[in-house]
């Protein structure tokens, strides 16, 4: 349930969209009974270009306070639908990366432990690999949907660095933690070091489509609810997906990318899949333009939690 505006003005704190806030970390006891916690991941120490992710849980907070808990398109108040808190943000060590996974991929245990599904604004796009560790463990292999501009399958070559922002999806296959045939990357655009790159996630039987090849998001959404089915479905967003022109504050803009309208239209039509998490990384404030960014990124969690509101579990 939403605070009141007046209650949240009045206190001055900054949770996200005005719910209360539950900072228990690793402690599954605590989130019995909530359906969904929302995380922040200030971390950035996957990345490979521009720094400043670290900063996004909290512009992100601060935006998401403005938006009301009813639903328009699915006519569900999300926050009396669903119990969810804000339990924070994980406290990472920005130098110690294996350690900085670690913790994440025990707070997320945490809250799977408790039946409730984790919504994680990050931070770079490598907090996702320890989030779907976790997420695996509990469910088994999950079906992904992941709306990017990346692959993000390269391997450390390049960076001298197996584990950055790059390379989740690349880990997330090797270790078993999707299911085959499950993996759909959506947005993917940008040019690529050699003609293999796309090898892995089809020799997987994933699916790539570029923007250009998105008629419509709607009939997208019709196919891949009938694709994933049942299964356990994590969604993971990089904001890069986005074009720039709409989503201009992140470390690695690539032109001609999707429109919030197909990305929102595209979650929308998820309605009646089994969401167990999400993600929406990548946002640095720093290079943002009035809060763009920051406004898409908790607007699209939005739109997550309506998924999960509307499933009643």
């Amino acid at each position: 349930m939403q605070q009141p505006a007046f209650a949240y003005v009045r206190h001055g704190q900054t949770p996200f969209f005005r719910l209360p806030t539950r900072d228990v970390g690793v402690d599954a006891e605590a989130y019995r009974g909530i359906q969904a916690v929302l995380l922040g991941v200030p971390y950035d120490g996957g990345c490979t270009h521009h720094p400043g992710a670290r900063f996004a849980p909290y512009h992100v907070r601060r935006v998401s306070a403005t938006t009301q808990s009813f639903h328009p398109s699915h006519r569900i108040d999300v926050f009396q639908a669903l119990r969810c808190v804000d339990g924070g943000n994980a406290a990472l060590p920005p130098f110690a990366p294996a350690m900085a996974r670690e913790i994440l991929q025990q707070e997320i245990g945490a809250i799977t432990s408790a039946r409730a599904r984790p919504f994680v604004v990050g931070g770079d796009h490598s907090i996702t690999l320890p989030v779907l560790r976790a997420l695996a463990e509990a469910h088994g292999p999950l079906a992904v949907l992941h709306i990017d501009a990346h692959l993000d399958t390269s391997t450390g070559e390049l960076w001298g660095d197996a584990f950055h922002h790059g390379t989740p999806f690349r880990h997330a296959i090797e270790e078993g933690l999707l299911a085959r045939d499950a993996l759909v990357q959506v947005g993917i655009r940008a040019p690529w070091g050699t003609p293999e790159e796309d090898a892995l996630v089809k020799g997987y039987g994933g699916r790539i489509l570029s923007p250009f090849e998105l008629q419509d998001p709607r009939t997208l959404a019709r196919e891949l609810r009938g694709h994933f089915g049942g299964r356990p479905l994590y969604v993971s967003i990089d904001v890069d997906g986005i074009d720039p022109s709409f989503a201009p504050g992140t470390g690695t803009p690539v032109p001609c990318g999707l429109t919030p309208r197909e990305v929102t239209s595209l979650l929308r039509g998820l309605a009646g899949c089994r969401l167990v998490g999400m993600d929406v990384v990548e946002v640095c404030p720093a290079l943002d333009h009035a809060d763009l960014t920051s406004l898409l990124a908790a607007h699209l969690i939005f739109e997550g939690l309506a998924l999960a509101a509307l499933a009643g579990e």
